[in-house]
């Protein structure tokens, strides 16, 4: 069976939010939207998001890392968000296994959202309905586009191609092939949710650093200092220019 998904490589993804205001700008006015903002920029911030970024600082300093980790709706081949849905408006499509909310069923009881395990359903405040990725599923079939283009919004935007989309159950795709030889993994296979979308790890690299760049870190000058410098009586460009 298809089972389209995203595969997301961490050891790439720059955290420059490309995809989170592509999928915002395209999703809102397509199929899917809106999605409100009622407090975009404020100390508490409140909107409605099918992507984010979230980023965090691992390692003890001087040795840190930055580590950017995109999340959406992971489209599990066992959805826990589908069974507990009251009306029936969280379902799975047969045909190529993207998990979808019916806007018109949704009662925003919010039971997806705490069976989602991953923090994947918002409620958009202005609808009062469940929202998630989509996967551009109003995009990626689009016989108008160029097929170059069909798909999500967040993979054409990603600077980086950080961000691949396909079949994760043709193991002939281009996905397929990435997760085996980059050694891709699931988030949270405990679960038992079987997301669709992988993510493939950061590669480690050894890290060098030496005394005199923690100096510089602390004091700048104090590296230049040891470099010659003009003896105090000595004209300088700004005793012989007019500027």
């Amino acid at each position: 069976m298809k089972q389209l998904a995203l595969v997301i490589d961490l050891n790439v993804c720059v955290g420059c939010h490309a995809c989170v205001t592509s999928c915002k700008e395209w999703n809102t006015s397509g199929t899917a939207g809106s999605m409100s903002d009622f407090n975009p920029y404020e100390e508490d911030p409140t909107g409605t998001f099918f992507n984010r970024v979230q980023t965090f600082e691992i390692g003890t300093y001087p040795k840190t890392e930055t580590v950017h980790f995109p999340k959406s709706c992971l489209h599990c081949e066992e959805p826990p968000c589908v069974p507990v849905c009251p009306t029936g408006a969280s379902y799975k499509r047969e045909e190529d296994g993207i998990v979808l909310v019916d806007y018109d069923k949704c009662i925003g009881c919010k039971y997806c959202s705490w069976a989602c395990p991953y923090g994947a359903r918002e409620l958009d405040e202005s609808q009062k309905v469940m929202k998630k990725c989509t996967l551009c599923v109003d995009r990626i079939y689009d016989q108008t586009l160029p097929e170059s283009e069909r798909k999500p919004a967040c993979v054409l935007a990603c600077p980086t191609s950080a961000r691949l989309f396909g079949d994760v159950k043709d193991p002939d795709s281009n996905v397929s092939i990435t997760i085996r030889e980059n050694g891709g993994y699931q988030l949270m296979p405990e679960w038992g949710t079987k997301p669709a979308n992988h993510y493939l790890p950061r590669r480690k690299t050894k890290m060098t650093i030496h005394k005199d760049e923690l100096t510089r870190v602390d004091n700048p000058l104090n590296k230049e200092r040891q470099l010659p410098m003009p003896d105090s009586d000595e004209q300088t460009l700004d005793d012989i220019m007019s500027w």
